[in-house]
């Protein structure tokens, strides 16, 4: 490869990508992780867990000692990979393929982690789709309107579903984006719903301040998941991270450790806030 090329050429034709197909594979568990306990006894639901972030996000919570709700759209290969590294990392996983964007879904998905569990202490809304589209004229109304309802209106359901179930020191963590803070000019709708999804976080950790639920969310800049070869032409993969700082994409297990930070009792009095996973991107947000 060139110094400017950071990854292979490669294209997947259908969204939601598949880890399988990529090379090289993402990184879900960084070599030097060590995990401390931090999670042990505790309940988690990740949507979009079947790859790239979710699935880190999974398998570091396994390995802090929980036990986590694996929530997906379709990708059964995938999904059933993140079951057998939940279970390596030395924890149990329930899979739910459906819709979360589908209040009826979600409410199935709460009753059955309660009646496996008995418990939830820590929801991440991570699920996301994204078409970058050149002009705003070519962004159909269809289009529009799934992303919405994929990245931010999946949120709402889904937190409305487990609100009654979360105790005093739970904690809701939601994927925001660098496109919320910088922008982009072909993902218009998908930057949108990320600014939505910040805006989103800060006021929902202020409703809930008072029942000692806190919110907060992780801001990633280019991760090497299965959303990217899916969404862009080859040339433009073999490219993905160079325009950071430190002039490479991150992988999952980059930052999937935000999302145990914000998960766990190092962050007790941490709310409303956003980490940003980005490679050096100065976003002063």
């Amino acid at each position: 490869m060139s110094d400017e090329q950071t990854l292979p050429p490669q294209h997947q034709d259908q969204q939601p990508g598949q880890e399988t197909e990529m090379r090289p594979q993402p990184l879900t568990i960084g070599e030097y992780y060590q995990a401390a306990g931090k999670l042990d006894g505790m309940t988690a639901i990740v949507t979009g867990a079947d790859s790239g972030i979710g699935r880190a996000v999974a398998v570091h919570y396994a390995r802090e000692g929980a036990n986590v709700a694996v929530l997906y759209l379709n990708e059964v290969e995938d999904a059933e990979r993140t079951r057998l590294e939940v279970q390596a990392a030395g924890g149990e996983a329930l899979l739910f393929a459906g819709d979360a964007a589908d209040g009826e879904f979600c409410r199935r998905v709460i009753e059955a982690v309660i009646e496996k569990w008995g418990r939830v202490d820590v929801l991440v809304n991570n699920a996301g789709e994204q078409h970058p589209q050149q002009r705003l004229e070519d962004i159909s109304e269809e289009q529009w309107e799934q992303t919405f309802r994929t990245n931010i209106f999946a949120m709402f359901q889904l937190t409305k579903a487990v609100l009654p179930h979360l105790r005093p020191g739970a904690s809701i963590i939601n994927t925001s984006s660098v496109t919320a803070y910088k922008g982009n000019p072909t993902l218009l709708d998908y930057s949108s719903t990320k600014g939505a999804i910040t805006s989103f976080t800060r006021s929902l950790a202020l409703n809930l301040a008072k029942r000692a639920i806190r919110v907060n969310a992780v801001a990633p800049g280019p991760i090497w998941t299965p959303l990217i070869p899916s969404t862009f032409d080859a040339e433009k993969v073999s490219h993905f991270g160079a325009e950071t700082p430190l002039g490479h994409p991150g992988q999952p297990a980059d930052v999937a450790p935000a999302y145990v930070y914000l998960a766990s009792a190092d962050s007790a009095y941490v709310s409303g806030q956003v980490l940003h996973v980005n490679g050096g991107i100065v976003v002063n947000g």
